[in-house]
């Protein structure tokens, strides 16, 4: 494993120390908040420790980056595949516009969490907080699934104006009562076996990585929302 120092690098420096790195085990140390870690990135895995700024993991290809903190705005954009797993909390627009792999964040997202996500075949993004997510969650969503934890809360895990616009895909969201201002064009009910299911693998591979005990996280009332299929959007797109 190679281990870099980000100390005092501007983000340029940085990446492409990291791009020429021949070693497929990269540890960075002392970051703080230099953008575009892992653009593009495929064939490694990426440990950070300290606090990577916007756009990490921009256009992932494959492979996979671990924050030991929190992470930055758009975390996730735009990426195809791999995998991304923030141990703290991330910011707005986590997953922008995601079409592949995965995200996994064990604290709270910000506004706009998986807006314009979507999927294609096989390819099928995966959002999961285990905390809150502000405002606009899954904005525009087109495919894909996000899924809302919320542990530690007492209240519906999510900001105002959720699913403004979605057309694709489907949210899961863990907690007794969704809040009341879900737009019309969406359809949200209680979670039935099949669909816990379905998600099963994404809870169990999610408590594995952060070391969370999922009888625990499974146990709680999840619902279940999907776009309604009177909403004139959903035609306009094959694969959800």
């Amino acid at each position: 494993m190679t281990h870099i120092d980000g100390k005092g690098k501007d983000f340029r420096t940085l990446n492409e120390e990291v791009r020429e790195c021949v070693d497929s085990e990269i540890t960075l140390d002392n970051c703080l908040g230099q953008r575009y870690i892992g653009a593009g990135m495929s064939g490694k895995s990426l440990l950070i420790r300290g606090v990577p700024g916007n756009d990490l993991g921009c256009y992932l290809n494959g492979g996979a980056i671990r924050v030991k903190g929190n992470a930055q705005d758009q975390t996730g954009d735009t990426m195809n595949a791999g995998a991304i797993l923030v141990e703290g909390s991330s910011g707005d627009a986590t997953g922008y516009a995601m079409r592949g792999g995965k995200i996994f964040i064990r604290g709270d997202a910000g506004y706009r969490a998986g807006i314009h996500m979507k999927a294609y075949r096989e390819h099928q993004p995966l959002i999961v907080i285990g905390g809150e997510a502000g405002s606009f969650l899954g904005e525009y969503q087109a495919g894909g699934t996000i899924i809302v934890l919320g542990l530690n809360s007492t209240r519906a895990p999510m900001g105002n104006l959720c699913c403004a616009g979605m057309h694709g895909g489907r949210m899961f969201v863990r907690c007794e009562r969704l809040p009341g201002d879900l737009p019309a064009q969406v359809n949200a009910a209680a979670a039935g076996p099949e669909d816990m299911a379905s998600i099963d693998g994404y809870l169990s591979e999610f408590c594995r990585a952060f070391g969370l005990k999922k009888d625990e996280v499974a146990s709680g009332k999840f619902f279940l929302i999907t776009p309604n299929t009177k909403n004139p959007y959903r035609a306009l797109y094959t694969f959800n």
